[in-house]
């Protein structure tokens, strides 16, 4: 698939604070990014430099193969940037104001109706192309963020907390139209939510301090070679990382562990090999990809189970 974004050692000072340090990814056709962290942790500085809204202080950024910092305006004619707080004018009408938005993004003047009907389409928003966004409700008002977001049908689309603020109803209806718009797009978005991001992201990047901690790919599906397992009593982590079929045991506390097996190696064969040496085995099945437990294991705030 084409590589439509690349950040290569992306980083952003402000004075002596580092707010994002050696950040380095790739997005790619149709695939669903999410950047993943608690507050502070560099998401919103990245998406700003993603934007072009902020020059990196080291690094480059690549949109299509073209250098942002170099040729910002060619760069910029395939993104589409919804902020965290959307750019809404609360006075004028939503026709009016995605018309307007319709000309900021250069779209041509006999395609400007089309762009409009089209986005308001997508975003489900038919309906109140006469009502003044003052009087939107706040799901519609994030809705319109994004159809002015898509105007000119990006093939980079940059969304900052897109459900910040929405009730369930409304959350998963922009949740549903993110998937929709990944068809045609490559999306990077962020979130410290994290049901948020496992719900539309294809892979994850957790950020902490300004830092990469992992990329992680989702799946529902359990991973081949990861166990968890629970035993009776204090047990030395060494002692379990030298069971002939694990390859890494992470201690998880009160005698849980992830366990990496061997290639080849089978959750019987841990089974047997755990009780074969003398230890209590309460608990065993596989580790499926819980973003919950990644992310808390990351930042070192302990397991949330």
């Amino acid at each position: 698939m084409e590589i439509l974004a690349r950040a290569i050692d992306l980083s952003r000072r402000f004075g002596r604070y580092p707010a994002l340090s050696g950040l380095d990814f790739e997005l790619r056709q149709g695939e669903v990014l999410g950047l993943l962290g608690p507050n502070g942790a560099g998401k919103t500085t990245c998406l700003r430099l993603l934007s072009g809204g902020l020059h990196p202080s080291r690094g480059k950024i690549e949109i299509l193969g073209i250098d942002l910092s170099r040729r910002p305006v060619a760069a910029k004619r395939h993104l589409g940037y919804l902020p965290e707080r959307p750019p809404l004018y609360p006075e004028l009408r939503v026709d009016e104001y995605l018309r307007h938005c319709a000309r900021l993004h250069r779209v041509p003047r006999r395609g400007v109706k089309e762009a409009v009907a089209e986005a308001k389409r997508r975003c489900g928003l038919d309906g109140v192309g006469r009502q003044l966004i003052a009087k939107l409700s706040k799901g519609f008002r994030q809705r319109l963020g994004i159809a002015q977001a898509i105007l000119h049908r990006p093939r980079l689309l940059i969304l900052d907390e897109p459900t910040e603020g929405l009730d369930p109803v409304q959350t998963r209806e922009v949740r549903a139209l993110i998937r929709e718009l990944s068809k045609d797009s490559g999306i990077i978005l962020s979130s410290h939510v994290l049901p948020e991001v496992q719900a539309v992201c294809d892979r994850v990047l957790v950020l902490h301090h300004g830092r990469l901690l992992r990329s992680e790919h989702l799946s529902a599906a359990p991973r081949a070679g990861l166990c968890r397992v629970r035993v009776a009593g204090a047990v030395d982590p060494g002692q379990m990382a030298r069971l002939p079929c694990v390859e890494a045991a992470i201690a998880l506390g009160e005698g849980r562990y992830r366990m990496i097996l061997t290639e080849g190696a089978t959750s019987g064969d841990l089974a047997r090999q755990i009780v074969g040496a003398g230890l209590e085995l309460h608990e065993l099945g596989p580790e499926r990809p819980d973003l919950e437990r990644v992310f808390f294991d990351l930042i070192g705030a302990g397991d949330p189970a």
